[in-house]
């Protein structure tokens, strides 16, 4: 099934057995391609040579924390992932943690591992920013 099939249709259609197969495939595709690149990352962070020369060995470092904090961002990812997996698996899927309503298939497509509303998000991130401020 294609998005533009998906996108097509019928509300009363909404987290059928398709639209969970669909979203089953779409995020065990994703985390296949993240470990993946997980595992790259790890392997080129073993293999990187030592330097003798102080400005390669700043660099060097410098490259280092970059990549540690590239793997901490792709593995926060890969528990959302596995966190969508698991509400997928208890038909959870879809709908907003929050509200009980609707994600909305236009969400989940853009982010598959949604687990919020468009509004349940936004007040989120007011909260966020009201006790950042």
């Amino acid at each position: 099934m294609s998005e533009t099939e998906l996108l097509h249709m019928p509300e009363r259609d909404y987290m059928n057995d398709v639209q969970q197969r669909f979203f089953q495939a779409l995020l065990l595709s994703e985390r296949v391609a993240l470990q993946a690149r997980i595992d790259d990352e790890f392997s080129a962070l073993r293999e990187q040579e030592p330097s003798s020369d102080p400005a390669d060995i700043g660099s060097a470092e410098e490259q280092r924390q970059w990549q540690l904090r590239l793997l901490e961002r792709e593995k926060k990812l890969l528990d959302k992932i596995d966190q969508a997996l698991e509400r997928l698996a208890r038909g959870e899927y879809g709908w907003c943690e929050e509200t009980g309503e609707p994600i909305g298939l236009r969400r989940l497509l853009l982010r598959p591992t949604a687990s919020l509303c468009v509004e349940a998000k936004e007040r989120q991130e007011q909260k966020e920013k009201h006790h950042r401020d």
